[in-house]
């Protein structure tokens, strides 16, 4: 069962997470391998997107926020496209769009950042956005402060937690093909809030890399290796590394409560884009395929529109629906 385990450090300004993805990562993998055009991930892709969904989701639950946390990475490799949504409820779905071969041993930068041109972008989309009010971005490029290109996707997000919010923080990820994992270690604001939405904390940048509380904690986070993340339970990691602090614990996220898969695709919103194609288009791709069929990169879900759905999407609101004998 996929699972989020959040806690403190008692009398520090250290908080944590570690997050286990198990039947939720199964079933994002699994759609993919069942669909008949794309097929399964290449390995090093399946990896990049396991990391990236443990990721999204360590950094949702971190913030009360009502919407959605949308990470993506770009760019100019075989990797065009990759992206992971969570929703405040944890529901989380993921996709990678692969144009081109992917080596069994790839990196990040020769998937997604061949040039030095690939970047990270981080989301947040509420649910109840106001009229005129754009979603939170903040964009990052794989690459370091010398233009060094990065090679672990939890380089880029730490980069991106320093720059974007003046917070050290420390991610270990790993995914194979049953398991996406990671564990979070954050150093908390001395004043202010913290959060993904564009707070600054100027008066706290003095102790941005000194603060000898965190630097311990990131020293033991740090030694945990992909095996240890993937095959040992949550308690066990934490007693593994943290045995001699003293940790609040919370709650653990699982179940109904903790993350799975969920898609928000549904044949309104197909219905709604092939609108936005325009009746000329439409109708060309019904000429040539005989019926407009549009599939959920996330879920799979086929949506399919023949001649009689077509006309009754484009019909003036003074026209007779169409019926399929007046068709034939």
């Amino acid at each position: 069962m996929s699972e989020i385990h959040k806690f403190i450090f008692e009398g520090l300004p250290v908080r944590g997470a570690v997050v286990r993805l198990t039947d939720a990562w199964v079933e994002i993998l699994r759609r993919r391998a069942s669909n008949t055009t794309h097929g399964a991930y290449p390995l090093p892709v399946q990896a990049l997107l396991g990391e990236m969904t443990a990721a999204a989701v360590l950094m949702q639950s971190n913030i009360k926020f009502n919407g959605s946390l949308i990470l993506q990475v770009f760019g100019d490799g075989p990797v065009k496209l990759a992206v992971v949504e969570v929703q405040s409820d944890f529901a989380v779905r993921a996709t990678a769009t692969v144009n081109g071969e992917v080596s069994a041993d790839a990196t990040l930068s020769q998937m997604v950042n061949v040039g030095n041109e690939g970047r990270c972008a981080i989301t947040l989309d509420p649910q109840d956005r106001q009229p005129g009010q754009q979603p939170y971005q903040g964009v990052v490029p794989l690459f370091g402060d010398d233009k060094e290109k990065l090679e672990k996707f939890s380089d880029v997000l730490q980069h991106y937690m320093l720059q974007s919010e003046q917070l050290d923080t420390t991610l270990v990820l790993a995914a194979d093909d049953k398991v996406a994992a990671g564990l979070l270690i954050q150093r908390l604001p001395m004043s202010g809030t913290g959060n993904l939405a564009g707070n600054t904390h100027s008066a706290d940048e003095d102790q941005i890399g000194i603060n000898e509380h965190y630097n311990r904690i990131a020293v033991l986070a740090s030694s945990l290796k992909r095996e240890e993340l993937l095959t040992l339970d949550v308690e066990t990691i934490l007693h593994r590394l943290f045995w001699d602090e003293s940790l609040l614990r919370f709650e653990p996220l699982q179940g109904e409560a903790g993350p799975h898969f969920s898609c928000t695709c549904n044949r309104d919103r197909v219905t709604r884009m092939i609108k936005g194609l325009g009746a000329d288009e439409a109708h060309s791709i019904l000429q040539e395929l005989g019926q407009v069929e549009v599939g959920c990169d996330f879920c799979g879900t086929q949506y399919r529109f023949d001649t009689v759905d077509v006309a009754q999407i484009f019909r003036q609101p003074d026209e007779l629906p169409p019926t399929s004998a007046a068709v034939q």
